[in-house]
Protein backbone atom coordinates (compact mmCIF):
# COMPACT_ATOMS: atom_id res chain seq x y z
CA UNK A 1 0.00 0.00 0.00
CA UNK A 2 2.99 2.67 0.63
CA UNK A 3 4.40 1.81 -2.70
CA UNK A 4 0.80 3.07 -3.88
CA UNK A 5 1.59 6.39 -2.08
CA UNK A 6 5.30 6.56 -3.15
CA UNK A 7 4.72 6.37 -6.82
CA UNK A 8 2.12 9.59 -7.03
CA UNK A 9 4.24 12.65 -8.26
CA UNK A 10 2.94 14.57 -5.43
CA UNK A 11 4.25 12.46 -2.76
CA UNK A 12 0.52 11.93 -1.84
CA UNK A 13 -2.66 10.36 -3.38
CA UNK A 14 -3.84 13.27 -5.40
CA UNK A 15 -7.66 13.31 -6.79
CA UNK A 16 -6.51 14.54 -10.35
CA UNK A 17 -4.20 11.18 -10.17
CA UNK A 18 -7.18 9.05 -9.17
CA UNK A 19 -9.55 9.91 -11.83
CA UNK A 20 -6.78 9.62 -14.97
CA UNK A 21 -6.01 6.19 -13.72
CA UNK A 22 -9.59 5.60 -13.11
CA UNK A 23 -11.16 6.64 -16.21
CA UNK A 24 -8.20 6.03 -18.49
CA UNK A 25 -6.61 9.48 -18.82
CA UNK A 26 -9.63 10.90 -19.74
CA UNK A 27 -10.57 14.36 -18.13
CA UNK A 28 -13.27 13.94 -15.54
CA UNK A 29 -14.92 17.23 -14.02
CA UNK A 30 -17.25 17.15 -10.94
CA UNK A 31 -20.75 19.19 -12.14
CA UNK A 32 -21.69 21.23 -8.67
CA UNK A 33 -25.73 20.88 -8.70
CA UNK A 34 -27.74 22.99 -6.30
CA UNK A 35 -31.04 20.81 -5.55
CA UNK A 36 -32.44 23.47 -3.50
CA UNK A 37 -31.99 21.21 0.03
CA UNK A 38 -31.76 22.94 3.41
CA UNK A 39 -30.23 22.01 6.92
CA UNK A 40 -31.38 20.91 9.68
CA UNK A 41 -29.98 23.35 11.96
CA UNK A 42 -30.88 26.52 9.75
CA UNK A 43 -34.64 25.21 8.99
CA UNK A 44 -35.47 25.07 13.07
CA UNK A 45 -35.48 20.86 13.03
CA UNK A 46 -32.23 21.28 15.06
CA UNK A 47 -31.43 25.11 15.22
CA UNK A 48 -30.51 28.11 13.01
CA UNK A 49 -28.04 29.82 11.70
CA UNK A 50 -26.36 27.02 10.50
CA UNK A 51 -22.79 26.00 11.46
CA UNK A 52 -21.19 29.01 12.74
CA UNK A 53 -18.13 28.98 10.20
CA UNK A 54 -20.65 28.57 7.14
CA UNK A 55 -22.01 30.73 4.39
CA UNK A 56 -23.12 28.16 1.39
CA UNK A 57 -23.03 31.11 -1.00
CA UNK A 58 -19.42 31.08 -0.13
CA UNK A 59 -18.32 27.60 -1.90
CA UNK A 60 -21.53 27.74 -4.48
CA UNK A 61 -20.67 28.86 -7.96
CA UNK A 62 -22.26 31.26 -9.92
CA UNK A 63 -23.95 28.74 -12.22
CA UNK A 64 -25.40 27.00 -9.59
CA UNK A 65 -27.23 30.02 -8.12
CA UNK A 66 -28.35 31.67 -11.34
CA UNK A 67 -29.75 28.75 -12.91
CA UNK A 68 -33.11 28.00 -12.20
CA UNK A 69 -33.29 24.08 -13.03
CA UNK A 70 -31.10 21.19 -12.03
CA UNK A 71 -30.92 20.76 -15.73
CA UNK A 72 -29.71 24.04 -16.88
CA UNK A 73 -27.06 24.10 -13.78
CA UNK A 74 -25.84 20.45 -15.91
CA UNK A 75 -25.96 21.96 -19.45
CA UNK A 76 -23.73 24.99 -18.06
CA UNK A 77 -21.58 23.42 -16.14
CA UNK A 78 -20.77 20.85 -18.26
CA UNK A 79 -20.28 23.52 -21.65
CA UNK A 80 -18.02 25.43 -19.07
CA UNK A 81 -15.95 22.65 -18.24
CA UNK A 82 -15.41 21.46 -21.69
CA UNK A 83 -14.98 24.82 -23.17
CA UNK A 84 -12.07 25.80 -20.34
CA UNK A 85 -10.98 22.47 -19.29
CA UNK A 86 -11.40 20.00 -22.12
CA UNK A 87 -13.16 17.62 -19.99
CA UNK A 88 -14.29 14.12 -21.65
CA UNK A 89 -16.85 12.90 -18.42
CA UNK A 90 -18.40 14.47 -15.47
CA UNK A 91 -19.38 13.67 -11.49
CA UNK A 92 -22.82 15.25 -10.82
CA UNK A 93 -22.12 16.84 -7.78
CA UNK A 94 -24.52 17.90 -5.48
CA UNK A 95 -23.23 19.92 -2.65
CA UNK A 96 -24.80 23.18 -1.41
CA UNK A 97 -26.33 22.29 1.76
CA UNK A 98 -27.49 18.47 3.26
CA UNK A 99 -28.17 17.00 0.11
CA UNK A 100 -30.08 13.98 1.59
CA UNK A 101 -32.42 16.25 3.82
CA UNK A 102 -35.41 14.86 2.61
CA UNK A 103 -37.61 11.69 1.94
CA UNK A 104 -36.48 9.06 0.22
CA UNK A 105 -38.96 9.27 -2.86
CA UNK A 106 -38.61 13.16 -3.31
CA UNK A 107 -34.76 12.31 -3.22
CA UNK A 108 -34.78 9.35 -5.91
CA UNK A 109 -37.12 12.10 -8.20
CA UNK A 110 -34.41 14.66 -7.88
CA UNK A 111 -31.21 11.84 -8.52
CA UNK A 112 -32.87 10.76 -11.06
CA UNK A 113 -33.48 13.92 -13.12
CA UNK A 114 -29.87 15.11 -12.46
CA UNK A 115 -28.55 11.53 -13.42
CA UNK A 116 -30.56 11.35 -16.88
CA UNK A 117 -29.39 14.34 -17.95
CA UNK A 118 -26.57 13.36 -20.58
CA UNK A 119 -25.84 9.62 -19.02
CA UNK A 120 -23.84 9.02 -21.69
CA UNK A 121 -20.70 11.29 -20.27
CA UNK A 122 -21.76 11.43 -16.74
CA UNK A 123 -19.61 8.44 -14.87
CA UNK A 124 -19.87 9.27 -11.21
CA UNK A 125 -22.46 10.51 -9.01
CA UNK A 126 -21.37 12.53 -5.30
CA UNK A 127 -23.79 14.01 -3.19
CA UNK A 128 -22.86 15.86 0.47
CA UNK A 129 -24.70 15.28 3.31
CA UNK A 130 -24.46 15.33 7.24
CA UNK A 131 -24.11 12.32 9.48
CA UNK A 132 -27.31 12.82 11.01
CA UNK A 133 -29.49 13.27 7.63
CA UNK A 134 -28.09 9.60 6.10
CA UNK A 135 -30.59 6.21 7.33
CA UNK A 136 -30.16 2.49 6.30
CA UNK A 137 -32.87 3.60 3.05
CA UNK A 138 -31.12 6.35 1.87
CA UNK A 139 -27.94 4.11 1.53
CA UNK A 140 -30.21 1.80 -0.18
CA UNK A 141 -31.16 4.36 -2.59
CA UNK A 142 -27.41 5.35 -3.25
CA UNK A 143 -26.38 2.04 -3.76
CA UNK A 144 -29.11 1.66 -6.53
CA UNK A 145 -27.20 3.67 -8.53
CA UNK A 146 -23.45 2.06 -7.99
CA UNK A 147 -24.25 -0.52 -11.09
CA UNK A 148 -24.25 2.29 -13.58
CA UNK A 149 -22.07 5.10 -12.15
CA UNK A 150 -19.38 5.96 -9.10
CA UNK A 151 -20.95 6.75 -6.37
CA UNK A 152 -19.28 8.90 -3.38
CA UNK A 153 -20.94 10.47 -0.31
CA UNK A 154 -19.65 13.31 0.91
CA UNK A 155 -19.58 14.08 4.87
CA UNK A 156 -18.54 16.00 7.39
CA UNK A 157 -16.51 15.15 10.29
CA UNK A 158 -15.52 18.48 10.95
CA UNK A 159 -14.00 18.13 13.88
CA UNK A 160 -13.81 14.73 16.31
CA UNK A 161 -14.44 16.72 19.57
CA UNK A 162 -17.81 17.72 20.93
CA UNK A 163 -16.80 20.51 22.66
CA UNK A 164 -16.02 21.84 19.25
CA UNK A 165 -18.96 20.56 17.06
CA UNK A 166 -21.23 22.72 19.91
CA UNK A 167 -19.64 25.75 19.87
CA UNK A 168 -19.76 25.90 15.95
CA UNK A 169 -23.84 24.55 16.30
CA UNK A 170 -22.60 21.84 14.38
CA UNK A 171 -26.31 20.05 15.60
CA UNK A 172 -24.80 16.80 15.79
CA UNK A 173 -22.48 14.23 17.90
CA UNK A 174 -18.98 12.67 16.32
CA UNK A 175 -21.32 9.43 18.16
CA UNK A 176 -23.24 9.96 15.24
CA UNK A 177 -20.78 10.77 12.73
CA UNK A 178 -19.49 6.88 13.38
CA UNK A 179 -23.06 5.62 13.43
CA UNK A 180 -23.15 7.18 9.66
CA UNK A 181 -20.01 5.73 8.65
CA UNK A 182 -20.95 2.31 10.06
CA UNK A 183 -23.85 2.16 7.58
CA UNK A 184 -21.63 1.89 4.98
CA UNK A 185 -19.54 -1.04 6.07
CA UNK A 186 -19.68 -3.28 2.97
CA UNK A 187 -21.35 -0.82 0.91
CA UNK A 188 -20.09 -0.20 -3.28
CA UNK A 189 -20.38 4.02 -2.03
CA UNK A 190 -16.82 5.52 -1.61
CA UNK A 191 -16.93 7.67 1.62
CA UNK A 192 -15.38 11.11 1.75
CA UNK A 193 -14.86 13.08 4.90
CA UNK A 194 -14.08 16.61 4.71
CA UNK A 195 -12.35 18.24 8.11
CA UNK A 196 -11.60 21.61 9.20
CA UNK A 197 -8.69 22.76 10.64
CA UNK A 198 -7.52 25.17 12.84
CA UNK A 199 -10.54 26.35 15.55
CA UNK A 200 -8.31 28.72 17.58
CA UNK A 201 -9.18 26.51 21.12
CA UNK A 202 -7.39 23.06 19.12
CA UNK A 203 -3.86 22.18 19.78
CA UNK A 204 -1.96 21.08 16.87
CA UNK A 205 -1.83 17.44 19.11
CA UNK A 206 -5.74 17.56 18.65
CA UNK A 207 -6.11 17.96 14.98
CA UNK A 208 -3.42 15.27 14.20
CA UNK A 209 -5.56 12.98 16.47
CA UNK A 210 -8.30 13.51 13.38
CA UNK A 211 -5.94 11.19 11.56
CA UNK A 212 -6.20 8.48 13.89
CA UNK A 213 -9.61 8.83 14.10
CA UNK A 214 -10.02 8.87 9.89
CA UNK A 215 -7.64 5.83 9.52
CA UNK A 216 -9.47 3.42 11.67
CA UNK A 217 -12.75 3.29 9.00
CA UNK A 218 -12.05 1.32 6.39
CA UNK A 219 -15.17 2.97 4.67
CA UNK A 220 -13.37 6.28 3.96
CA UNK A 221 -11.79 6.04 0.66
CA UNK A 222 -11.45 9.79 0.31
CA UNK A 223 -10.77 12.85 2.37
CA UNK A 224 -10.92 16.69 1.98
CA UNK A 225 -8.76 18.87 4.03
CA UNK A 226 -10.07 22.41 4.73
CA UNK A 227 -8.28 25.51 6.91
CA UNK A 228 -10.93 27.62 9.03
CA UNK A 229 -11.38 30.73 7.39
CA UNK A 230 -13.81 33.34 7.78
CA UNK A 231 -16.18 34.66 5.55
CA UNK A 232 -19.43 37.33 5.02
CA UNK A 233 -22.63 35.97 6.41
CA UNK A 234 -21.22 33.94 8.22
CA UNK A 235 -21.74 33.83 12.40
CA UNK A 236 -18.37 33.72 13.47
CA UNK A 237 -17.72 36.19 10.62
CA UNK A 238 -19.39 38.38 13.07
CA UNK A 239 -17.87 37.31 15.92
CA UNK A 240 -14.20 37.50 14.55
CA UNK A 241 -15.31 41.30 13.30
CA UNK A 242 -15.82 41.94 17.09
CA UNK A 243 -12.70 39.95 18.37
CA UNK A 244 -10.37 38.19 16.22
CA UNK A 245 -8.47 35.38 17.09
CA UNK A 246 -5.63 34.09 15.25
CA UNK A 247 -5.49 31.52 11.74
CA UNK A 248 -3.01 29.85 9.93
CA UNK A 249 -0.79 31.81 7.91
CA UNK A 250 -0.16 29.70 4.01
CA UNK A 251 3.17 28.37 5.90
CA UNK A 252 1.98 27.24 9.20
CA UNK A 253 -0.86 25.53 7.63
CA UNK A 254 0.97 23.82 5.01
CA UNK A 255 3.47 22.85 8.24
CA UNK A 256 0.60 21.21 9.32
CA UNK A 257 -0.03 19.21 6.16
CA UNK A 258 3.43 17.91 6.29
CA UNK A 259 2.67 16.60 9.67
CA UNK A 260 -0.26 15.02 9.21
CA UNK A 261 -0.04 13.40 5.46
CA UNK A 262 2.80 10.73 6.62
CA UNK A 263 0.41 9.72 9.61
CA UNK A 264 -2.86 9.50 6.95
CA UNK A 265 -3.31 5.82 5.79
CA UNK A 266 -1.78 5.39 2.29
CA UNK A 267 -4.79 4.32 0.90
CA UNK A 268 -6.98 6.89 1.10
CA UNK A 269 -7.40 9.85 -1.59
CA UNK A 270 -6.65 13.52 -1.02
CA UNK A 271 -9.58 15.01 -2.66
CA UNK A 272 -8.50 19.03 -1.36
CA UNK A 273 -5.98 19.80 0.87
CA UNK A 274 -7.58 23.39 1.55
CA UNK A 275 -10.79 25.38 1.60
CA UNK A 276 -11.29 27.78 -0.82
CA UNK A 277 -14.18 31.08 -0.99
CA UNK A 278 -15.43 33.89 -3.23
CA UNK A 279 -12.86 36.76 -2.85
CA UNK A 280 -15.48 38.88 -2.18
CA UNK A 281 -17.48 36.72 0.84
CA UNK A 282 -13.36 36.24 2.17
CA UNK A 283 -12.58 37.96 5.44
CA UNK A 284 -9.68 36.30 6.32
CA UNK A 285 -7.37 34.33 5.86
CA UNK A 286 -6.43 35.95 2.69
CA UNK A 287 -3.52 34.56 1.32
CA UNK A 288 -3.04 36.50 -1.56
CA UNK A 289 -2.38 33.98 -4.00
CA UNK A 290 -4.88 32.55 -6.69
CA UNK A 291 -5.89 28.84 -6.10
CA UNK A 292 -3.72 27.44 -8.48
CA UNK A 293 -0.58 29.33 -6.35
CA UNK A 294 -1.86 27.70 -2.86
CA UNK A 295 -1.91 24.42 -4.11
CA UNK A 296 1.52 25.03 -6.16
CA UNK A 297 3.42 26.11 -2.92
CA UNK A 298 1.96 23.10 -0.90
CA UNK A 299 2.57 20.62 -3.40
CA UNK A 300 6.16 22.32 -4.05
CA UNK A 301 6.79 22.15 -0.32
CA UNK A 302 5.67 18.82 0.19
CA UNK A 303 8.27 17.28 -2.42
CA UNK A 304 11.23 19.36 -1.21
CA UNK A 305 10.31 18.19 2.35
CA UNK A 306 9.88 14.36 1.09
CA UNK A 307 6.86 13.90 2.67
CA UNK A 308 5.11 10.96 1.53
CA UNK A 309 1.35 9.65 2.57
CA UNK A 310 1.45 6.62 4.88
CA UNK A 311 4.85 6.50 5.91
CA UNK A 312 4.61 7.14 9.29
CA UNK A 313 1.14 5.50 9.34
CA UNK A 314 0.92 2.89 12.23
Amino acid sequence: MKAEAQSSKKGYNNYGTHLRKKYNGKKVFKVIVDGNFSCPNRDGLKGYGGCTYCNVDSFTPDISRKAPTIEEQLLQGMERAKKSYKADQFIVYFQPNTNTYASVDYLKNIYERALSFNPEEVVGFSVGTRPDCIDAEKVALLESYCDRFDVDLEMGMESMYDATLEKINRGCTHAEFITAVELLTDSPIDLCVHTVFGFPWETREMMLNYINEINRFPQIKFIKFHHLHIVEGSIMGVHYKRNPFPLFTLEQYTDLLCELIPLLRPDIVIQRLFGISDWDLLITPNWGLKKTEIQHYIDSTIEKRGIIQGSLCK
